[in-house]
């Protein structure tokens, strides 16, 4: 996950920006899930990924299918410092029905 501090006038703008964008994420091996979370506190926002696995993920990193979803940017003014790399391996998942 990257956790964004983003200027809180401009949370339309980088919401919008993410429904926009085209991510190249359908379709690539191992990749399962993602979502963009805002959190309680103004500006606060998390990209949210799930993989198969660690190697999936470090290969989604290094494909030109990465590459082409990270080219464009954020407009000028609406992130607020660098974006907050978070990496976690799950240990425990629990699911409804089993």
């Amino acid at each position: 996950m990257n956790q964004f501090q983003v200027e809180p006038s401009h949370g339309a703008d980088f919401e919008g920006a993410w429904r926009a964008r085209e991510s190249y994420l359908q379709g690539f091996d191992g990749f399962i899930q993602f979502a963009l979370l805002k959190g309680d506190d103004p500006g606060d926002y998390i990209s949210h990924t799930v993989w198969r696995d660690r190697a999936d993920f470090i290969a989604w990193t290094q494909s030109d299918a990465f590459r082409k979803a990270h080219g464009g940017g954020m407009p000028e003014g609406i992130i607020v410092g660098h974006p907050r790399a978070r990496f976690y391996d799950a240990v425990i998942e629990e699911r409804p029905n089993g």
